[in-house]
């Protein structure tokens, strides 16, 4: 059964985004979806110093560019029987772009290569990465360095401590794309929960010794709810993983250890302090070797 209609590539000239495009290719073939591919220039600060003459004369030879690019990429990815639309932009706002189309096209998934920027970089410029984590209204699949075109492992990163409580469905939301996407590549779906007993969700905990009896009856509790999780969804036992530690550092270690294809989790709107820091997706993307499917909250 197919489980995606349209699919969303963001493309652009390199490593990554060859990556995205055998991800994108591969998940097309694989359901019967038709492939939207979008590459987008974005004029250079010295462009816009430039008099009007020269400046329209130089977008529009880039432009052009971008144009034979594109549909280099997507008569190959024709030649295998898909469905495809190519199309290449000059815009200001990317992000601004690029959201309106999803709005018009309702895309079951927006597929891009992830960026791998340092954290120097990332306190002066924002990657188009997190903006589309926080803003986009549909699931984002952020492709990594891939082993298998089509993934062979997807993980749904989960959370029973009160996820349920500040965004209901979550977790459901997560376990569905997780399984559709498994469903569509024949793919081995597990579930993971780590236990963060020095997170945030728990604070409360850490006003207590960590030798009192809470922290075990806390750690049982989550470990129940995992399990009855796990039981609702009929996720195997031998696919069922509860790691004890700081988040993002035990997912990163456990896409390592498990050779790890996808991992999916949640994204959730973010204000204040919180959007400046970044999320969990966002901070896994520099940490794990493989792809992330972020799937927004309602």
């Amino acid at each position: 059964m197919s489980q995606y209609r349209c699919l969303y590539l963001i493309a652009e000239p390199s490593l990554q985004s060859a990556a995205a495009l055998q991800r994108a290719t591969a998940l097309a073939q694989a359901s019967g979806a038709a492939l939207h591919i979008l590459t987008f220039f974005e004029p250079t600060t010295s462009m816009r110093r430039l008099d009007q003459v020269d400046q329209a004369l130089l977008r529009e030879s880039a432009l052009q560019q971008c144009r034979h690019w594109v549909e280099d990429q997507a008569a190959q990815v024709r030649a295998k029987g898909i469905q495809v639309f190519a199309e290449a932009i000059c815009t200001d706002d990317p992000l601004e772009e690029i959201l309106i189309q999803i709005a018009e096209q309702k895309p079951d998934m927006v597929i891009k290569g992830a960026q791998t920027e340092s954290e120097l970089l990332r306190t002066f410029v924002t990657p188009l990465d997190w903006y589309l984590l926080s803003e986009c209204p549909v699931p984002v699949h952020l492709v990594g360095a891939i082993i298998h075109p089509l993934p062979r492992k997807v993980i749904a990163a989960v959370d029973v401590s009160n996820t349920e409580e500040q965004v209901p469905g979550l977790n459901q939301r997560i376990i569905q794309a997780a399984n559709g996407l498994a469903l569509q590549c024949n793919a081995d779906l597990h579930l993971l929960y780590v236990c963060d007993l020095g997170s945030a969700h728990l604070a409360d905990a850490l006003a207590l010794a960590w030798e009192t009896d809470f922290t075990e009856d806390q750690r049982a509790a989550l470990w129940s709810a995992f399990t009855a999780m796990a039981e609702r969804f009929s996720v195997p036992v031998e696919r069922r993983h509860f790691v004890v530690g700081r988040t993002i550092s035990s997912i990163a270690d456990f896409a390592v250890q498990s050779r790890a294809d996808v991992i999916v989790m949640g994204r959730v709107q973010r204000h204040g302090l919180e959007k400046m820091l970044g999320s969990t997706a966002e901070h896994l993307l520099q940490r794990v070797p493989c792809s992330i499917l972020a799937v927004e909250a309602v």
